[in-house]
């Protein structure tokens, strides 16, 4: 089952992932910030990373750019934001994004960037 990572400081947006996330099968964890998600990738890898920009004690940005420097199997990110200029696209792929997508993210266009990057949930 592939396992996705949420990194949202806002519970409504994770609630709002999980439910889409879920619904297709997918295995998903939360994390409130970028510090969480770097401890939790840690202790065990994901398949997948939905991640938000602003976010307190260690941004989007941070969060990408750490992930990328660990010595851990790595996994694709998707950024979600509220950031809708171009500058914030290209500084998300250059902190290590795979894909970008502005919120509300529409649930069948979240489901079809997962699958592309990492499959089917089984």
């Amino acid at each position: 089952m592939k396992r996705i990572l949420i990194v949202d400081d806002a519970a409504t947006v994770r609630m709002y992932h999980r439910n889409i996330l879920e619904a297709a099968g997918y295995t998903v964890e939360e994390a409130v910030n970028g510090i969480e998600a770097i401890e939790k990738s840690l202790h065990q890898p994901f398949d997948l990373y939905v991640v938000d920009i602003n976010m307190p004690k260690l941004d989007g940005y941070g969060f990408l750019r750490e992930l990328r420097a660990l010595d851990i199997p790595q996994a694709p990110a998707i950024m979600v934001s509220t950031e809708a200029d171009s500058s914030d696209q290209v500084r998300a792929y250059a902190a290590g994004a795979n894909a970008y997508h502005i919120k509300p993210v529409k649930p069948g266009q979240l489901l079809t960037q997962v699958k592309l990057l990492v499959g089917a949930a089984r």
